[in-house]
């Protein structure tokens, strides 16, 4: 069962679509969401969830204080499971669900056209992404960062390290099992 972890909508049980998602394990998420917030990244942020699959991750930053949440999935059941699960967390928020958006198309697609600035964005492509889409995917996304966001690219522990445009830097990279985290951000100003 995949549910919030914690902040206002904790414990929360979401759904998770049946069949080509695979869900961020809870242990990774309460790695990956301490250290967010030990980095005070989570508060006001606006997020974008590539790939969003159930959306467990960006809800888990709306539950933790994230403002807004664009979530992306080219999966039409998915995205129903996305939004199934949208109308759960902003009832148990007591908010709006429009600071939660769904998005039924695909990342190349919506990066072409997205305005940004986002704060924290989550890339968990299917393992059988190819490396080429994800470069691309990132070369589309370094212009819609805020200065000081935060990118997380999730990903088989053998994959290899992403591809990153001149646009961002690589932060840190932890594993988890057979789980794979790379964090980038846009460089300092005046240091490329």
């Amino acid at each position: 069962m995949t549910r919030i972890i914690a902040g206002r909508a904790g414990s929360l049980p979401l759904e998770v679509p049946d069949a080509g998602t695979r869900p961020t394990s809870d242990r990774v998420r309460e790695s990956l969401f301490g250290a967010l917030e030990s980095a005070d990244a989570l508060r006001g942020a606006r997020v974008l969830d590539l790939y969003a699959g159930s959306g467990a991750l960006a809800l888990e930053a709306i539950s933790r204080g994230g403002a807004q949440a664009d979530l992306v999935e080219k999966s039409p059941r998915a995205a129903g499971v996305i939004q199934r699960n949208i109308a759960r967390v902003a009832k148990a928020l007591g908010s709006r669900e429009a600071a939660m958006t769904v998005h039924r198309t695909s990342v190349l697609a919506y990066l072409q056209t997205a305005t940004g600035p986002f704060d924290l964005v989550f890339i968990d492509p299917p393992y059988d992404l190819g490396e080429q889409e994800l470069t691309h995917a990132l070369e589309l996304l370094a212009p819609a960062l805020s200065a000081h966001a935060t990118v997380v690219v999730e990903r088989a522990k053998r994959s290899p390290e992403p591809t990153l445009p001149a646009g961002l830097v690589a932060d840190r990279t932890k594993r988890y099992g057979d789980t794979a985290l790379w964090w980038s951000r846009p460089p300092e100003p005046g240091s490329e």
